[in-house]
């Protein structure tokens, strides 16, 4: 009975720790194998997109939306900020985006992509207060904007180039130091006339500072026609644009982006977030009632002609509690004030603060603006710092040591300034040794660069040393030696000897005799070579007019015979002279004379001719008539003839001939005119026999020259 009892309670027992053991392992079961579902492959689309119904219902794997973040995981290495806030945002909310962009009217960019949501974003959601911000200064300075890019006809929308630049703030200066609103360098506000100085930066005058800008980017859209490489230029520069554009060959922004800084890249997209954002800042909830708009209010000025003048002054004559209220009226001035003796500049202060003026006269507030304390002046000058050299700091504490000094003696000039003409075969060196000084100091007195030799004629200034200052003796120094310890306890400084003392003395004169010397040679060469011009000028002049009278006279012997042979009776016999000449080709009256021992103007008067000119084929004569051809001319004819003959050769003395012609050799320095009187000719005749149109001979030349 006890054994049965036993079996009893362990019959329950077995069955109670059954009921408890085994919905434990139902439950491991099903966790097994929801654990082993298989993953989804490209191979089975239809098990892609099959819920997982594999042992739990519960566990369902459901469809994910292509826009979520779930569906396309991405590695922290894969991960890009604009493809972020593109998939964070809403589809609906990118194609109104979408759709108002590709809406707007205008020239400026405005191209969507993820960069240009992101932005927008950026602005209309996640930095909302910064918008904010510069709709409050929008209508202070977007009619000024409007203005003058209407002035130089340039897109409207440009104003939004501003917000990007600087926030609507005139004062703004970015790390690397463009300064206002447009956000200028230093050498482009220079390149466009804006001045800057320690007391005025014409960058931060609105007025100024927006026409230059308009200006900047007129000149950048005549060099790209695209104003989206138009606004690239304007933030990297018009150099770097153009540079890539021929390192890629690639034209358009967008095709030029990868290969831009980031700040580049994302100026465009900045702009185009800018624009949307500020033209439906509405539509976002951005502008409130709470927010303090400024605008515009009229201004009165006060012109300053160079006077001193304090600003904080006339903010207190004005009215104001805050002494640098006019500064954002005037937000170019980089101080408060302004020194006296500055250019004109125009200070400008609300109209409406003339109620505290009164009526108080231009004179009376210059005078109450000026400043109360002095202004400060520019740093003074620090010299150099050299290497194991101290600068003394001023001249008393200079002579209370024992350093250099500058006495009577070294404050007198030691050189005396010798101008001097370089002639020819004249060196640097030989100049050097004659005035006794270095050739580099020749080189720095005349700028001359080294390793070029002297030009004849170049005139150079040459400093000759003047003698040293006379010495005390040795018995002089011996009698002022002991007193000279008792008052001055320095060291004296090395003397010179009287002999080498009257040495440089003498060196020094004979310099200057040498030098005055030279001047007088250079002025005697050149009162020579003027004289010689004058003469051979006079030569000339006189040689040209003979021959132009000669000319004259054979012309008109030959007209008188040529009449009075008209009117003659006497008839011609048909047969042609005995002494005839054909002319053949390649002849002159030149060569023909020659060959005949007779002059041109000879040949002219007995053949009636007009000219020196003959053609060939033409009949020549080289004798006078005879007299029975014309037995009633009278004796003036004769005479007329002996006279024109005589003009025509004005050189030759009576009785002279020119010989047969021989060859010369023109040397250095031959000239027409010295081979005409070394072999006793005229110029005339050796420019006729050599066929020169021209009085200038080369070296070498071979020139035909008659004995004369």
């Amino acid at each position: 009975m006890k054994q049965g009892i036993m079996r009893v309670k362990t019959i329950r027992g077995g069955r109670l720790w059954l009921a408890l053991v085994l919905p434990w392992l139902l439950l491991k079961t099903t966790d097994t194998k929801a654990q082993q579902v298989p993953k989804p492959s490209a191979a089975d689309p239809v098990n892609s997109t099959m819920p997982a119904l594999l042992g739990d219902t519960v566990r369902v794997r459901l469809e994910l939306q292509p826009d979520s973040l779930v569906a396309a995981p991405m590695g922290p290495e894969a991960i890009d900020s604009a493809r972020l806030e593109w998939l964070r945002t809403p589809p609906t909310m990118r194609d109104l985006v979408c759709d108002r962009v590709s809406c707007f009217e205008t020239d400026v960019p405005h191209q969507f992509n993820n960069s240009v949501m992101a932005y927008v974003t950026l602005f209309t959601a996640r930095n909302r207060s910064y918008l904010q911000r510069v709709l409050e200064r929008e209508n202070l300075y977007f009619p000024l904007f409007e203005k003058y890019l209407a002035q130089y006809n340039l897109p409207l929308d440009l104003k939004y180039l501003a917000v990007v630049e600087s926030a609507l703030i005139p004062t703004a200066k970015s790390p690397v130091g463009a300064t206002g609103l447009w956000q200028f360098m230093g050498p482009t506000a220079g390149d466009l006339r804006l001045k800057r100085d320690e007391w005025i930066d014409e960058r931060m005058a609105p007025e100024k500072a927006t026409e230059a800008a308009c200006k900047h980017l007129r000149y950048l859209y005549g060099v790209f026609h695209d104003w989206e490489l138009v606004l690239a230029a304007y933030n990297w520069g018009a150099g770097s644009v153009q540079r890539v554009m021929r390192r890629t060959g690639k034209k358009t922004f967008w095709d030029l982006y990868p290969h831009m800084p980031a700040e580049t890249r994302n100026y465009v997209p900045t702009f185009t977030a800018i624009m949307y954002s500020m033209k439906y800042a509405e539509a976002h909830g951005l502008r409130t009632a709470n927010l303090n708009y400024q605008r515009a209010e009229p201004l009165d000025t006060l012109g300053l002609r160079g006077q001193a003048f304090d600003l904080r002054r006339l903010s207190r004559a004005c009215g104001y509690e805050d002494s640098l209220y006019l500064s954002r009226f005037n937000p170019e001035l980089r101080r408060a004030a302004l020194p006296a003796g500055y250019r004109p500049y125009v200070v400008r202060y609300p109209a409406a603060a003339a109620e505290h003026l009164g009526d108080v006269d231009r004179a009376t507030l210059l005078d109450y603006c000026q400043p109360t304390e002095a202004l400060p002046l520019p740093l003074a000058f620090l010299p150099p710092r050299l290497e194991g050299v101290e600068p003394w700091t001023s001249r008393p504490l200079l002579a209370a040591t024992e350093g250099p000094r500058v006495g009577e003696e070294d404050a007198a000039p030691r050189f005396r300034r010798v101008p001097h003409k370089v002639r020819r075969g004249e060196t640097l060196a030989s100049l050097a040794e004659r005035f006794e000084v270095s050739q580099a100091q020749l080189r720095r007195w005349n700028e001359l660069p080294k390793g070029r030799p002297l030009k004849p004629g170049k005139q150079l200034v040459i400093f000759v040393p003047l003698p040293a200052p006379r010495t005390p003796t040795p018995a002089t120094e011996a009698a002022a030696a002991p007193e000279a310890v008792a008052v001055v306890a320095r060291p004296l400084r090395p003397t010179v000897s009287p002999e080498e003392l009257a040495a440089r003395k003498a060196q020094a004169e004979a310099n200057a005799r040498e030098v005055a010397r030279l001047q007088d040679i250079a002025r005697q060469e050149k009162a020579q070579e003027a004289r010689l011009v004058a003469i051979r000028q006079r030569q000339a002049i006189k040689q040209a007019a003979a021959e132009v009278q000669a000319r004259a006279a054979a012309r008109r012997l030959a007209q008188a015979q040529a009449a009075e042979a008209a009117d003659d009776s006497v008839p011609v016999s048909a047969e042609q002279p005995t002494g005839a000449y054909t002319v053949r080709k390649g002849d002159n009256l030149t060569k023909l004379a020659h060959q005949h021992n007779v002059s041109v103007a000879q040949l002219v008067a007995w053949n009636g001719l007009d000219s020196e000119t003959v053609a060939a084929g033409q009949r020549l004569v080289f004798e006078a008539p005879a007299a029975d051809a014309a037995p009633e001319a009278p004796r003036k004819q004769a005479k007329a003839t002996a006279k024109a003959v005589a003009a025509a050769e004005p050189a030759r003395a009576p009785g002279q001939s020119l010989g047969a012609p021989q060859i010369h050799l023109v040397q250095p320095g031959d000239t027409l005119f010295n081979i005409s009187r070394r072999f006793g000719v005229s110029v005339k005749v050796l420019r006729e026999l050599n066929h020169l149109t021209s009085d200038e001979v080369k070296l070498g030349q071979k020139l035909l020259v008659p004995q004369g």
